[in-house]
C-alpha cells in the first residue's frame, strides 16, 4: 500500500537538467558586462517526455553582502544623512525571469518562501526595527541596486518549447560583483513549486584588476592611503598643468 501510494504522489514530479552558457565569467579590463544563457529540459523522472503544463521561475543571485542604507534629509537647504539600517545580507545582484507574470503562478506565500521576485526579496536588517520602517528601506535597496543594473525582473523572460526546453536570458552588468553566483530553476505546477534545480556560476577578476582587488582586500590600510596619495598627486598635477596653460 505504502509503495502504491509513492507511485500515484510522487513518481510523476518532474526533474529538471539545467546547464548554464559559461559557468566562469571573468572580468578583465574593459568589461562591458555579459549575457548569461541559462537553459535545460523538464523530464519524467525516467527521463522522458514530462507531457504536462509546467511554468518555470529562473532565480540568478549573486553573493550575499552587508549593506548599510543611508537616508538623506534636506536641513536648511542641505542634504545630510539621517536615518540608516543594515541588512545583514543582502545579494550583490538578483535577477528573476519567469514564463509569466508571478501573480499568475503562485500566491505571495510561495513567492515569498522561495523568493521568485524583487516584491518577495527576503532582507535581513540587524537590530530591531519598526516594520514599517523596514519595508521602507527595503524598497529603497531594491530601487536603488535596481538603478544599478543589480536587481531586475523579466516576467517574460522564459521561454518554454513544447513543456520540454526552457531558456531564459540574464544580463551581469560591468559593474557586477565578483564571487560565486547560484541559479536557482523551479518548475511550478497548479500554483505549488514540484521540483527546482541549482547551477552555479563564478564571476572573477583577472589580471590588473585582479591585482588591485587582491591588494584592497589583503592590505586595506597601504591601499587607502596609496589612494589618498595618487588622488593627492593628480591634483597637484592637475593645478601644475592649469598654471602652465
Amino acid at each position: 500500500m505504502i509503495l502504491a501510494l509513492f507511485l500515484l504522489t510522487g513518481a510523476r514530479d518532474p526533474i529538471l537538467v539545467p546547464e548554464i552558457s559559461q559557468h566562469e565569467v571573468q572580468v578583465r579590463q574593459g568589461f562591458t558586462g555579459a549575457q548569461l544563457l541559462l537553459f535545460g529540459a523538464i523530464l519524467n523522472p525516467e527521463g522522458t517526455r514530462a507531457g504536462r503544463d509546467y511554468d518555470i521561475v529562473v532565480v540568478l543571485k549573486g553573493p550575499t553582502q552587508s549593506i548599510v542604507l543611508r537616508e538623506k534629509s534636506r536641513v536648511a537647504g542641505m542634504w545630510i544623512n539621517a536615518d540608516s539600517n543594515e541588512f545583514r545580507s543582502a545579494p550583490g545582484f538578483f535577477a528573476v525571469a519567469s514564463s509569466r507574470p508571478i501573480k499568475q503562478i503562485v500566491d505571495d506565500k510561495t513567492a515569498a518562501i522561495y523568493e521568485l521576485g524583487l516584491p518577495w526579496l527576503q532582507l535581513s536588517p540587524i537590530g530591531s526595527i519598526d516594520p514599517g520602517e523596514q519595508t521602507r528601506f527595503a524598497a529603497g535597496l531594491v530601487d536603488l541596486m535596481s538603478r544599478q543594473g543589480l536587481y531586475k525582473q523579466d516576467q517574460n523572460g522564459v521561454q518554454v518549447h513544447e513543456q520540454v526546453l526552457y531558456q531564459a536570458r540574464i544580463s551581469l552588468p560591468s559593474n557586477v560583483p565578483t564571487g560565486t553566483y547560484t541559479a536557482e530553476t523551479f518548475a511550478v505546477a497548479r500554483g505549488r513549486v514540484v521540483t527546482s534545480a541549482i547551477s552555479r556560476v563564478e564571476v572573477r577578476k583577472l589580471g590588473f584588476e585582479r591585482v588591485v582587488a587582491d591588494f584592497s582586500q589583503e592590505h586595506a590600510f597601504l591601499y587607502g592611503l596609496l589612494a589618498v596619495a595618487i588622488s593627492v598627486a593628480m591634483g597637484w598635477a592637475a593645478g601644475r598643468l592649469t598654471r602652465l596653460g
